[in-house]
């Protein structure tokens, strides 16, 4: 894989999670340009810049040894290639800070370079909670690749933080380039809330969750079909997001033990405060993790998942086959997998690879949910 060379490092990254052949760079011509960009700003070793969405350590990576650096966001992924790869280029796992989406950070900083969210929602929030840490005249550097670059970016840069150049594109990527006014102060539109009939519950949801508007279609299909009479059994709400599959499940399966895992800190915090809304202080472990990859072989009898089919801006199955083995893994024997998935992705074919059965609990014409046996 090509490294990347800056004016402040030359690195060798990897993405995370590591997939044999990956035909995907750790890196983009957005990231190199804002630290192009950067470094013509001569900055001092005592410049203390906040770095935002930094999928796998590219630019806080490249700055660490050349003036303070936090970085922050909403992927536990983006937070395990970050450490890896420190090490990977000799540094210290934890040289780098970072700070999950769902805390605060503490500023205030010289600069702020920012990778645009697939999720503008995400960004709108985290231009929020700047307000109170950029001193008027701050530049805030946001960068993307032009094709996954909305207008809607630049208006939410204006609106919250100051006047807005756009820079010319280079390798087909762009720099938003806004200047800190002292705004607001704004009040954050999230969390937001919807409400479901049945179960009958509110569901909260920050700003990166996914479908926070309301419940999205495949979690309405198999919601209905979620097993009953599970005992004692430990159960796993993989890729949780707001925890509706998890707490829907443990309204009607009062002994049974629920675990509830997303890679996304805002979904885990969401989940978390969800299922304390519906199920008071019943016991409950919520993480942001890798999947299951944490989880003991064979500790659990049931594992619910929809699966995600994009990671960032690629979309494909890698991630839902990951997953699937990662239920086969921590399942007992005789344990089950249960999700759904659109038809066209043929989830019931990947699924006989991995277990001894396989078969259709209920379909819709988009859907299907399917209960994988080990």
């Amino acid at each position: 894989m090509p490294l990347l060379t800056s004016p402040f490092a030359e690195l060798d990254l990897l993405r995370q999670p590591e997939q044999a052949n990956d035909p995907l760079q750790a890196f983009d011509a957005a990231d190199e340009y804002l630290l192009e960009h950067l470094a013509e700003q001569a900055p001092s070793a005592a410049t203390r810049v906040l770095v935002l969405n930094d999928s796998f350590g590219a630019l806080g990576i490249s700055l660490s040894r050349h003036m303070t650096v936090i970085s922050s966001g909403d992927s536990h992924l983006a937070r395990l290639a970050l450490e890896k790869n420190l090490v990977r280029n000799g540094q210290l796992f934890d040289s780098v800070p970072f700070i999950p989406a769902s805390a605060h950070w503490q500023g205030p900083f010289d600069c702020v370079l920012l990778r645009v969210p697939k999720t503008l929602a995400l960004l709108e929030e985290q231009l929020i909670r700047l307000q109170s840490h950029l001193a008027p005249g701050t530049q805030v550097v946001a960068g993307a690749m032009i094709k996954h670059l909305p207008r809607a970016a630049g208006d939410l840069l204006e609106k919250y933080i100051g006047p807005v150049q756009a820079s010319l594109a280079k390798k087909k990527a762009r720099l938003l380039i806004a200047t800190a006014q002292d705004k607001g102060p704004f009040v954050s539109p999230y969390p937001t809330r919807y409400t479901l009939d049945t179960p009958r519950l509110e569901l909260l949801n920050h700003a990166n969750v996914f479908c926070r508007e309301g419940l999205d279609i495949g979690t309405r299909a198999f919601l209905p079909h979620l097993p009953d009479n599970l005992g004692n059994a430990r159960v796993a709400d993989l890729g949780c997001g707001n925890g509706v599959l998890a707490i829907a499940s443990a309204l009607n399966n009062p002994q049974a033990q629920y675990t509830l895992v997303d890679e996304s800190y805002m979904a885990t915090q969401s989940a978390l405060e969800n299922w304390r809304a519906a199920l008071g202080d019943r016991e409950v472990s919520v993480r942001a993790d890798d999947g299951l990859a944490a989880q003991s072989a064979q500790s659990l009898d049931v594992v619910l998942c929809n699966p995600p089919f994009h990671q960032q801006q690629v979309v494909g199955d890698f991630l839902a086959w990951r997953m699937f083995q990662q239920a086969r893994e921590a399942l007992v024997v005789g344990g089950a997998l249960y999700i759904v998935g659109n038809r066209h992705l043929g989830y019931h074919s990947k699924l006989a690879r991995l277990f001894r059965g396989v078969e259709q609990v209920a379909a819709t014409p988009k859907f299907v949910v399917l209960k994988a046996r080990k």
